[in-house]
């Protein structure tokens, strides 16, 4: 398969946007939805074929060397700035990082495509109303993505961020109709563009200081490129950071905007509004994970910095913790695995943050553990998390409810949504031999490494992943009897989204095995690994415990849940309340921006500087009615006028002639 096919896959999404877009509604509902799943089919074997030649192939130039190759294999100028010195380029750029994104996309989306056949349809297998619209924007956002990872430079990433960020606010706001939706979608964009902003003001600090948007210029061969970048900012400091510090720092708040880092973090619980195979997007492949894509697409850049990597650092392990206690109270199971995904995205930046050193990067052959595990671990998380996000669409299509309360001994009626929702817990809780149990496990090596502090902590936060995964399960598929209502009870969904439950699940018990260390690295050397036989052992034995505290208290119906939430009332009460961080938001934005600021110069606007302006337009309205008597159109009138001028300017020209 020539690596210049690789246009096709973004091509190919592109086209089905416009066409089912423009053209959708005027096909039946069922039609448009099999010809999306069909284009995105295409997409995903061509997808697959590129994947393949590049980590296998060698005839294209891959590999020299025993190092994987960055390729562009499609390039053109689109605009030029300062006499030709800034150049932004569109094109395709194929390494191991953007090669692996293609797999992890398409597969997902796929899927997703196949799963909203049934999920987006009522029981009678009818669409609802916007079916053609909702394939149409699933389109523009595979679209949107796809060109995302492969931008061969960062001004074009920017582009496709805003790209995804305007599918999102479609997608989430799908059911417009409902206040909810309407305020989720907004809340998601507003976020959003505020902290792409800071990337974007980051963008240009360091490129004009560089004097280039390239990826590859910007890197370079042997670190000789990021040696370039300092070097043009040496010395230059504000507020005690370096101009690269500041510029890698807000590029970063960028990407933790999208990526859902605290506290940039608010939108992503509210964008459960939208239809359950959009969250399952948004959340695996997509969105969330973009922020990650690009501090690991500015990698060697980071390393260097390392007081943005520290940043990194504390946000990330910090919003582990923060969304891992959240979602431990949870009651709306798509809310709990929403904090799941923050929880998990921060996993990934903060094992990007412990990467090896300076040194190693720009000389040897080997680094970034911490690299190769956020990679991996996206990979894995993708998988299972879409998954997860599937089963719980499968479960609220049969009890039409997105609470825990509402569901209860389920496994008896869904056994195959059971049976994958639990292989998709183990995953994600790190259980041998599941997927996320050999990512997980390199992240807190690379953990370990950095310091003991900070393997404990996210060894901390494994744990509490563990629990509050698996109190989900027993809350859905045990705890009791489930209580039938009319007629029907819960049963599996038809085969358009139980297949996609089933491959996905198959996935998530092989992937681990993904010799991921010879595919995707930082620099394209292959990195060996071997099992840390203590920290896997212990990174098992926190998460069984995690596993038998909630089997304890959540296998069967008792009063231990109770009794722990009114025995711990008030730190129950802030985690389900996500610690009060929208009344916060609400506060700063009603009561201290729109009240103590806003209105105020508000009032100073319409009393003062309209007040101002319209005393000059009363006293000129005024003046005027005063003196249109003058022009009567009166010969005599106006030399009447012209004398008693003449003589007072006879009067003040004598007057002054006396006085000097």
């Amino acid at each position: 398969m020539p690596l210049s096919s690789t246009i096709f896959v973004l091509a190919i999404p592109f086209f089905m946007f416009l066409f089912l877009g423009l053209v959708g509604v005027k096909i039946p509902r069922k039609i448009t939805g099999v010809i999306g799943v069909l284009g995105m089919a295409v997409t995903t074997v061509l997808a697959y074929a590129i994947a393949y030649t590049y980590f296998f192939g060698t005839d294209q130039g891959q590999v020299v060397d025993g190092v994987r190759q960055q390729l562009v294999t499609t390039d053109w100028t689109w605009l030029s700035f300062y006499a030709d010195k800034l150049i932004v380029r569109l094109g395709v750029l194929l390494d191991p990082i953007s090669a692996m994104m293609l797999v992890v996309i398409c597969t997902v989306s796929f899927m997703v495509h196949l799963y909203s056949l049934g999920y987006m349809s009522d029981h009678d297998g009818n669409p609802e109303k916007g079916f053609q619209r909702y394939y149409a924007d699933l389109a523009l956002f595979t679209f949107s993505m796809l060109g995302l990872v492969v931008s061969t430079n960062i001004f074009q990433m920017f582009i496709f961020f805003e790209m995804v960020g305007v599918s999102s606010y479609l997608l989430i706001g799908f059911y417009y109709g409902q206040q909810p939706a309407n305020h989720a979608s907004k809340k998601a964009f507003i976020v959003t563009r505020l902290a792409d902003l800071f990337f974007l003001v980051g963008i240009l600090i360091l490129s004009f200081y560089t004097e280039t948007f390239d990826f590859k210029e910007l890197m370079g061969e042997n670190g000789q490129g990021i040696i370039n970048a300092f070097t043009s900012t040496q010395g230059l400091t504000f507020m005690g950071c370096s101009v690269t510090g500041w510029a890698l720092t807000f590029i970063f708040i960028g990407g933790a905007g999208k990526s859902a880092m605290y506290p940039l973090h608010i939108w992503l619980p509210d964008a459960m509004e939208g239809p359950t195979p959009v969250s399952a997007l948004i959340h695996a492949a997509t969105m969330v994970v973009a922020g990650v894509f690009l501090v690991a697409r500015l990698f060697p850049l980071y390393v260097i910095e390392q007081g943005a990597m520290d940043i990194i650092c504390v946000v990330g392990a910090f919003t582990a913790f923060y969304a891992a206690a959240v979602a431990c109270t949870q009651s709306d199971i798509k809310r709990a695995l929403a904090f799941s995904t923050i929880s998990q995205i921060a996993f990934m930046m903060t094992s990007l943050a412990v990467s090896t050193a300076k040194g190693q990067l720009l000389g040897g052959h080997e680094a970034g553990l911490g690299y190769m595990a956020s990679m991996f671990h996206l990979f894995t998380h993708a998988m299972f998390k879409a998954l997860l996000f599937l089963c719980a669409g499968a479960i609220i299509h049969a009890v039409h409810s997105n609470e825990n309360s509402k569901m209860h001994g389920l496994h008896k009626y869904m056994p195959i949504t059971s049976i994958t929702f639990l292989i998709g817990c183990l995953a994600i809780a790190g259980i041998p031999p599941f997927a996320g149990f050999f990512s997980k496990d390199e992240i807190l090596v690379a953990c370990y490494e950095k310091g003991i502090g900070w393997g404990l902590w996210m060894s901390m936060v494994a744990g509490l992943t563990a629990f509050y995964m698996f109190r989900i399960y027993y809350l859905i598929f045990f705890w009791k009897k489930h209580e039938v209502h009319g007629e029907h009870a819960p049963k599996d969904q038809p085969w358009t989204m139980t297949v996609p439950l089933i491959i996905l699940a198959l996935i998530s018990c092989v992937a681990g095995f993904v010799p991921f260390g010879d595919l995707v690295t930082w620099n394209g050397n292959a990195l060996e690994t071997h099992m840390n036989w203590p920290v896997a052992g212990a990174s098992v034995g926190i998460a069984l415990i995690g596993i038998g505290l909630a089997t304890v208290m959540y296998r069967k119906e008792n009063p231990l849940p109770d009794k722990l939430a009114t025995m711990f009332k008030g730190l129950w009460t802030a985690s389900y309340r996500r610690f009060y961080m929208d009344e916060l938001y609400q506060f700063i934005t009603h009561k201290i921006i729109f009240q103590g600021i806003s209105k105020p110069i508000a009032w100073f606007d319409r009393t003062i500087i309209d007040g101002f302006f319209n005393l000059l337009g009363n006293v000129t309205n005024s003046a005027s009615f005063g003196i249109r008597k003058m022009q009567s159109g009166s010969v005599q009138g106006y030399v009447t006028y012209y004398l008693i001028g003449a003589v007072l300017l006879a009067a003040i020209t004598g007057a002054v002639i006396l006085c000097f």
